[in-house]
């Protein structure tokens, strides 16, 4: 029997860099509720009572930033001043210009409309390559250790701020550690949950706490075992948090935010970034075809990788990864995918509905898996098409 441990983590919204994804998904958002064809690429640092934005914008909208990153703060839980970072107090500092007319040159206008019309105009906003990733392990078609992971931080979450522990503070991290026998879930083997907190309260209490409030309701008898390690604040004291006790940034946890390491990353970072950057919808299109396949039965898990070029409406190239779990031979799952999915950047944005206000809730707790929201990109809408793709198409 084969045996393997995989291990994912999780982040609160009250962590730093989620704070700083939450800033910039907050600031893209408020452009598109007024106009759904802005550009926007923001970046946010936060360390201390410090927030800094750069980027670029172009957009007819006119929106109060600094309204919005403050109220953003407060809802995610830092509105005191003796937290050393609050919405209200904080200092922001706004570096953001418009999209250099290079790349918009490009984007506005495909390479292949330039050389000839098709209906579509939108190229690639930038060069690269993305993953989607599904796996049968759940029902919400992710990795078993991510989607523990992910439940523990919203918990986390949950329990601060409905009371049931009220002493918590907003930062957070969790980690679950998943033993495989014969690459198919086991147990748990172990869990970390490190919780900010108020100063004078016991680590015996916030333990008590934690296992009965968040840890044993998410993991459940399915998956606990005798041999299950359980760590929570193992530093033995957080109460410094947030951008008080660490930088925040933009784009740092793109593994939390995608699959938590159970699939290969592109590289590219989401929030921040409207649709037409096509590190964030054409990963969200990727994921849409391997949930797809998988729910379709056709292989147990899957891989979708997407490369594109700048200023380029068409992928350069689709590839299609089961890990030997597929029905079918992966050439004609690729096909299927080509048939089924236009993934140009313009057919996604236009399929996915994707000029809409709906990134600031993908801010936290990933952007994948997510049936607490309605998301386009986690549809399974296309299993029965696949399935008669592969039937009619089967070597």
């Amino acid at each position: 029997m084969k045996s393997t441990i995989i291990t994912s983590e999780s982040v609160t919204k009250g962590h730093p860099d989620k704070v700083c994804d939450s800033i910039s998904d907050a600031i893209l958002d408020a452009y598109l509720r007024q106009d759904p064809y802005a550009r926007v690429a923001v970046e946010t640092v936060v360390k201390n009572n410090t927030v800094i934005l750069a980027g670029e914008i172009s957009s007819s909208a006119n929106v109060r930033i600094d309204e919005v990153v403050r109220q953003t703060i407060n809802q995610i839980g830092y509105d005191r001043e003796e937290l050393g970072f609050s919405g209200d107090k904080a200092e922001i500092i706004v570096r953001l210009d418009r999209q250099s007319p290079d790349i918009a040159m490009g984007v506005d206008c495909a390479l292949e409309v330039r050389e000839k019309e098709t209906e579509l105009q939108l190229g690639a906003g930038d060069q690269g390559m993305v993953f989607g990733y599904a796996t049968n392990e759940t029902p919400e078609y992710m990795p078993l250790p991510l989607s523990l992971a992910h439940k523990l931080a919203k918990r986390l979450t949950l329990v601060r701020e409905n009371g049931t522990i009220p002493y918590l503070r907003p930062d957070g991290k969790t980690q679950v550690s998943v033993e495989y026998q014969n690459e198919v879930p086991a147990y748990v083997d172990a869990v970390v949950v490190s919780t900010q907190h108020e100063p004078d309260i016991s680590q015996e209490k916030i333990k008590d706490d934690i296992l009965r409030e968040v840890i044993y309701p998410v993991i459940g008898r399915q998956w606990i075992s005798e041999q299950m390690k359980i760590l929570v604040n193992p530093t033995g004291r957080f109460v410094i948090g947030g951008p008080a006790g660490d930088s925040g940034l933009t784009g740092r946890k793109i593994i939390v935010d995608t699959y938590g390491g159970a699939a290969r990353h592109g590289g590219g970072a989401f929030s921040g970034k409207d649709p037409t950057k096509v590190d964030r919808s054409a990963a969200y299109a990727a994921r849409y075809a391997a949930k797809n396949i998988v729910a379709a039965g056709l292989a147990k898990k899957a891989e979708i990788q997407i490369a594109y070029a700048i200023g380029v409406a068409n992928p350069v190239s689709v590839s299609v990864d089961t890990f030997g779990t597929g029905v079918v031979e992966e050439n004609v799952l690729q096909d299927a995918v080509f048939s089924l999915i236009d993934l140009r950047p313009g057919a996604i944005i236009q399929n996915l509905n994707l000029r809409r206000p709906i990134y600031t809730q993908t801010a936290a707790y990933g952007h994948f898996g997510r049936n607490d929201l309605e998301l386009p990109w986690e549809k399974t809408d296309l299993a029965e098409k696949f399935k008669s793709f592969v039937k009619e198409n089967r070597i």
